[in-house]
């Protein structure tokens, strides 16, 4: 078992600008796939409501594809498969691109479980008041559905933190990445993951105190 963690100390200090930089990026692409994520899971979700089975069907089947698969897949395909048709995206572009069809399906299905908990009178007064399907949407069915799958929209905030230490398997320089570097260089395994799990510790922190925050915010009186 290691224990060697001064000479980490040595190394954490020799490469602390760029860990910084590497831990600004995990934020930044944590931070850009929850608010993309959650834009998508309204679009995905405003689409479940379709009046067109067609389209009812097509995005159910999007979103059993990617919540019954694993992310690392799509961004495999996306990272090696593309260049062999000629595209080639950054590794940047990828990750956003593929957290945001993976994110996107799990907060829509997060959102049609708490559309079943709304009351269809509620729906049923604002057609009788002549609001538009769009309006009805915005004002009626929207708010209360994201206020009522507020707690699994924060988990799923707070797994978009965590999952996205993969990114650096398609050699995206993120937090995970600039460590394991360090581990791999200085073979001090147990000493580097054992910090790096402290730091991805204390960001889900932030993240969890934050989300409580606003559960607090935006519960409606009367549930949990």
């Amino acid at each position: 078992m290691g224990g060697n963690f001064p000479a980490l100390l040595v190394q954490l200090q020799a490469d602390l600008p760029s860990l910084i930089s590497a831990l600004g990026e995990t934020v930044l692409l944590s931070v850009i796939i929850t608010i993309n994520g959650l834009i998508g899971g309204l679009l995905v979700f405003y689409l479940t409501l379709s009046n067109s089975g067609v389209v009812r069907k097509i995005i159910n089947g999007y979103i059993s594809i990617f919540i019954g698969t694993p992310l690392i897949v799509f961004l495999f395909l996306l990272y090696y498969g593309l260049p062999t048709i000629g595209i080639r995206l950054s590794p940047f572009v990828i990750a956003v691109f593929g957290f945001f069809l993976n994110v996107s399906a799990y907060n829509a299905r997060f959102l049609v479980t708490a559309y079943k908990g709304l009351l269809p009178t509620e729906l049923e007064a604002a057609k009788a008041q002549g609001f538009s399907r769009g309006q009805i949407f915005r004002l009626v069915t929207a708010p209360q559905v994201l206020r009522l799958a507020a707690p699994a929209l924060a988990s799923q905030a707070i797994q978009n933190t965590k999952d996205s230490s993969i990114v650096f398997l398609i050699q995206y320089t993120e937090f995970f990445a600039g460590m394991q570097e360090i581990a791999m260089r200085s073979f001090l395994f147990f000493e580097t993951y054992f910090v790096t799990a402290l730091v991805y510790l204390l960001l889900v922190s932030v993240i969890v105190l934050a989300m409580r925050r606003l559960e607090r915010r935006f519960t409606i009186p009367g549930l949990s």
